[in-house]
């Protein structure tokens, strides 16, 4: 009997994730910091590790200096050594948009290179811009128990929520009998989770057959399906693609609930903390006499003088005397000064919101964003790196304050509901 190769891991982490707006003004999806702590890549690097496999390349596109910085030499998770690395894959780009990336099968494709030099006999095909715990070992098991030609992570969600994915229908014995990509009227609630086992071979024939198949989703699964041996492998776990605003904020607020169904500590969830250039060893934090808090996240490094309620606050937040946090996310070292309010906001780092400024003014949610108004329309907003919010000005519902935004930005006292600065 042979012996199997360690199955190769591609990450694709080179989306644009433009619902998530501002917060990727400056940086990939999977860059984008989740929990405090951590970003949305450490969860899928994570489960790498957790799962034994050693060999991962990461395709890159849309800014991708942040991640490349994250990911360093993937000492993080251990992934360093003769045997065993992280290999940052950019793209094969010339200088206009049609030398990009058309789609997932087309960045593998792209990079077929680095399946060629390093053998295995299955490839794991993830995203890295999801929250989830899951054992890709596992995966690979039943994958050659099926003796599947590709299988594919997936999971029931609502039927209000299978629009957005590649959506299955199964034998009874979990064979993909049928496949629709975001339908308007689907037939079944299972979606995938845009996660792939596939034999090494067969993929490397599927890219090489047709180069205009450049998409995983749409293409190559609907073709491998009427053709091979496709399969489903259920998941039952926590799981959820944070690429929009309200998602990406819901998925936060899980971490704070009490039986929360994230638990990165647990799940074994790790990060590079000295990537950015900032001291890894911060102090604890430290808490005022008068500071409050109730159900938040409050990071090494935080100073709390005033009231934090159901929040996530990253390292190096400071929030003064009288301020109240309430509902939001603090990127790393933003600073809130006295007296001031900021009520279902996402900051991204180093804001400074004046004394006595307001953001997140008033009760009506239903205002969305004048110009993303399929971004923001739940009553969140959005303040972009480094912006100084002065003081006194209220901010409504909806708005986005762009980054590096100073005082002489604003143009009066107010920012109605749904503007964008």
């Amino acid at each position: 009997m042979s012996v199997k190769k360690e199955a190769l891991v591609l990450l694709l982490a080179g989306g644009v994730g433009s619902r998530l707006n501002i917060l990727v003004q400056s940086r990939a999806k999977p860059a984008v910091p989740f929990a405090g702590l951590y970003r949305i890549i450490d969860f899928s690097l994570s489960n790498v590790m957790n799962s034994g496999l050693t060999k991962v390349g990461v395709l890159t596109q849309y800014k991708p200096l942040s991640l490349m910085r994250h990911l360093g030499t993937g000492e993080a998770w251990d992934l360093t050594g003769r045997s065993r690395g992280v290999k940052i894959l950019p793209p094969h780009t010339g200088f206009k948009d049609s030398d990009w990336y058309k789609g997932t099968a087309d960045a593998v494709r792209q990079n077929i290179d680095f399946l060629e030099k390093n053998p295995a006999d299955e490839v794991v095909i993830l995203s890295g811009d999801h929250i989830y715990n899951m054992d890709f070992h596992a995966m690979l098991e039943y994958h050659r128990y099926k003796k599947a030609d590709v299988t594919v992570g997936m999971m029931v969600v609502p039927m209000s929520e299978i629009y957005q994915f590649g959506a299955g229908i199964i034998d009874g014995e979990n064979r993909i009998v049928d496949w629709e990509e975001k339908p308007k009227e689907p037939k079944t609630n299972l979606a995938s989770m845009g996660i792939y086992v596939f034999d090494r071979d067969y993929l490397l024939n599927s890219l090489y057959r047709d180069r205009a198949e450049n998409d995983f989703g749409m293409h190559i699964l609907p073709r491998a399906i009427d053709n091979d041996d496709v399969f489903a492998y259920p998941f039952y776990g926590y799981w959820r693609d944070v690429g929009t605003i309200q998602a990406y904020w819901e998925a936060n607020m899980d971490v704070l609930k009490q039986d929360s169904p994230i638990s990165p500590e647990q799940w074994g969830i790790r990060t590079n903390i000295e990537a950015d250039g900032r001291p890894a060893d911060r102090a604890p934090a430290y808490y005022g006499m008068n500071a409050k808090v109730d159900c938040s996240l409050i990071s090494a490094g935080c100073t709390i003088r005033g009231t934090v309620q159901n929040s996530v606050l990253a390292p190096g937040v400071v929030v003064e005397e009288g301020a109240v946090v309430r509902d939001s996310i603090l990127f790393a070292d933003c600073v809130v000064k006295k007296n001031s309010l900021l009520d279902l906001t996402i900051c991204d780092k180093r804001v400074r919101v004046g004394e006595g400024a307001v953001v997140g003014n008033g009760s009506n949610h239903t205002v969305a964003n004048v110009l993303q108004p399929t971004h923001l329309y739940t009553g969140i907003s959005l303040v972009g790196k480094e912006a100084d919010i002065p003081p006194e000005i209220s901010i409504g519902r909806n708005c986005i304050v762009n980054s590096h935004v100073t005082a002489s930005d604003f143009a009066g006292n107010n920012v109605e509901d749904g503007e964008t600065l």
